[in-house]
């Protein structure tokens, strides 16, 4: 190469590298990654998940673990225990561990799908680990809830379940929940398959028979859709239930094929009534190994302060108490958090109302809300996903089994057909000859795809609120005072930055968790106390071991004093050390 060419080289590179700098950095970003990032949603993450979709256990288990191999500094992965049918069930534990020890900051539960149809818990939780450890470094307020915070997340607590309902034939609302066959009319026969699936297309739909005198007739408008008739007049059809067979001749159908009839979410040891008083009970509380590796995780774990559970289906954020007896466990003081967190949940997802369990719904003896806030003393929410408001942002009510005509109106106008089975002739032996039809099993509880991403977010941000105010601990003010003699007077403020304190009520009233332990080190202490009233020196002091101090509760969005009388100690440093509220530490 000539020196005239090398210099021409170097002068159409300095002109490339000017002309670069000129350009915008997100117009230089669009044209190297193919894409304009959208405001709110990671540019380019390294786990590339798609949200309009459900995960299988395979999927689970394959999207957990790229998660964590792609954000080695974020996330460990691991198992809690198995399955009654021997799956993990797999948690990611995601923080800043470059920031502190995980399980000594305050942390968020979170888990999904404690009942089998009740799907889309799932991806919510994976879409909310997804997108924390995406986000993490490029929004600043996820960058800082992971150096502050651990979140604790379970995508599946039902794995058989989940997978019965996706690979067996089911409807909408089966099965229930869990995997253990029960003989539920005591002939001595189970079907572990589940109903039976006339024609063979995964989904249990409904059988209807020609009768003049019927009590339905087909909708004109929606034809696959099926209307009860006017109490003064005959319909064409009559409605023969789901889809199924009576297997052993005792004139019932389908009363073996759901023989997985027992709730989860009636397993929890708080409150716990039997089948005959709260139908749904198992054996005795915790008899479910699912439910038993949460309980075991949980009790180890007394850094978590706040718990947050996805079902489906009606659009609402619920608190305990699940029976109107414990109404007293929850304190006036708790109550107030509860109430901020969860009326900001009706601002972030349109269409959704806060309830009280017993107060707006119906009783729940044993259930998860009830047992991380009475045993653990842990702030928790369910939330109850899909709402009728999102299918045309309106408030249209449901009627039910899914027949009304909003579910049809969305089939026909945004789902092009898709969510319901048409109608088709059937030869029945014990019937004769019927029609079978009705929603599919991903239709009228699970969201459709393209709602999916939206609900997804909209309720991870209202957990990611909750998550955000478990406590901050910081140490506002050190001040020392003369006392002569060679002793100083040393006062420490410590705040609490956020709403939920180190200690609900329970917990206070039943001593669960450990006290907070503020403590002073690199100096003789002489006396320790707890300042009750700074302006008029009252306090109370702490006789044995006064260099630390053990304090009960920092309230939410409030201080505690604390003093010391020392001698010596030129350079001391104070620490926190709380249980649900982290380790804080500052020298003087």
């Amino acid at each position: 190469m000539t020196e005239a060419m090398k210099t021409l080289n170097k002068i159409v590179l300095l002109v490339c590298m000017i002309a670069g700098s000129l350009l915008p950095v997100a117009a230089s970003a669009q044209l190297t990654d193919g894409v304009f990032p959208a405001v709110g949603t990671p540019g380019n993450p390294k786990v590339d998940a798609t949200w309009n979709h459900y995960y299988d256990y395979q999927g689970i288990t394959e999207l957990t673990e790229k998660i964590a191999d792609a954000h080695p500094d974020l996330v460990k992965r691991s198992s809690i225990g198995k399955s009654y049918e021997g799956r993990e069930m797999w948690m990611l534990t995601i923080t800043n561990y470059k920031k502190g020890d995980a399980d000594k900051k305050p942390a968020m539960y979170i888990d999904g799908n404690i009942h089998s149809n009740e799907i889309q818990g799932t991806e919510v939780a994976l879409y909310t680990a997804w997108y924390l450890t995406e986000a993490f470094g490029e929004i600043d307020f996820i960058t800082e809830l992971l150096n502050d915070k651990t979140f604790y997340i379970i995508p599946t607590i039902s794995p058989d379940a989940r997978e019965h309902f996706m690979k067996k034939p089911n409807n909408p609302n089966s099965p229930r929940a869990g995997m253990v066959p029960i003989d539920n009319d005591g002939d001595g026969e189970v079907d572990e398959d589940g109903y039976d699936d006339l024609d063979g297309d995964g989904n249990i739909t409904f059988m209807i028979r020609k009768n003049p005198r019927g009590d339905y007739r087909i909708d004109p408008e929606y034809p696959d859709r099926l209307v009860r008739v006017g109490p003064d007049e005959f319909g064409e059809y009559e409605l023969l239930g789901y889809e199924g067979l009576d297997n052993d001749g005792d004139g019932r159908i389908n009363e073996d094929g759901v023989a997985f009839s027992y709730d989860p979410n009636r397993d929890w040891g708080w409150n716990w009534q039997p089948d005959y008083i709260q139908r749904g009970a198992y054996k005795y509380p915790f008899s479910l190994p699912e439910m038993r590796n949460i309980k075991d995780f949980a009790m180890k774990h007394p850094n978590i302060a706040a718990a947050q559970t996805y079902h489906n289906r009606g659009g609402m954020i619920l608190r305990g108490p699940g029976a109107e007896e414990d109404r007293g466990t929850y304190t006036r003081e708790d109550v107030r958090v509860y109430d901020a967190i969860g009326e900001k949940g009706e601002r972030l997802i349109p269409g959704y109302n806060y309830f009280v369990v017993f107060d707006d719904l119906y009783t729940v003896f044993g259930g998860e809300l009830d047992w991380f806030y009475g045993i653990r003393g842990v702030f928790t929410y369910s939330n109850e996903l899909f709402t009728n408001f999102e299918m045309y942002n309106t408030d249209d009510e449901p009627g039910r089994r899914g027949f009304d005509e909003v579910y049809n109106e969305f089939n026909r106008d945004l789902l092009f057909g898709d969510g319901l089975v048409k109608w088709s002739s059937y030869d029945h032996p014990q019937y004769g000859k019927i029609m079978i039809g009705g929603a599919k099993k991903g239709y009228t509880r699970a969201h459709p795809g393209f709602l999916l991403e939206q609900m997804a977010h909209r309720n991870m941000a209202f957990t990611l609120f909750h998550a955000y105010h478990t406590p901050k601990l910081v140490i506002d003010e050190i001040t020392e005072k003369d006392l002569g003699g060679g002793l100083k007077e040393v006062t420490a403020v410590i705040t609490n930055e956020r709403m939920i304190p180190t200690h609900a009520g329970i917990d206070l009233d039943y001593n669960i968790t450990r006290p907070n332990y503020i403590s002073i080190k690199g100096a003789d202490v002489e006396a320790g106390m707890i300042v009750n009233n700074r302006d008029l020196n009252q306090t109370t002091e702490q006789k044995n071991n006064p260099a630390i101090l053990r304090v009960r509760n920092i309230p939410g969005m409030s201080s505690v004093t604390v003093r010391w009388i020392i001698s010596g100690g030129k350079r001391y440093s104070i620490m926190v050390d709380s249980a649900k509220g982290g380790v804080v530490t500052k020298k003087k």
